[in-house]
């Protein structure tokens, strides 16, 4: 009573795939990158009018680099 097994049905088609040129996806990778360092661009200059602004807290490397003061031994 279900299809015969010379009928194709689309469980047992393979899927299609639509080949990119070479061009095409170098096209998209660019895209891509550019989009991800323009947020990681945004996310620091974000972290940085946060850091200025002192509304969040600043780990060890931010801290050596905005106030090195903090870790002058020289006083000891």
């Amino acid at each position: 009573m279900g299809p015969k097994e010379d009928e194709k049905s689309p469980e047992n088609e393979p899927p299609r795939v639509n080949p990119i040129t070479e061009s095409q996806f170098l096209a998209w990778k660019r895209q891509k990158d550019g989009d991800t360092s323009a947020k990681k661009a945004e996310a620091a200059r974000k972290r940085a009018e946060d850091i200025a602004a002192g509304t969040v807290q600043m780990n060890g490397r931010e801290l050596f680099l905005h106030e090195p003061w903090v870790f002058d031994n020289s006083q000891y």
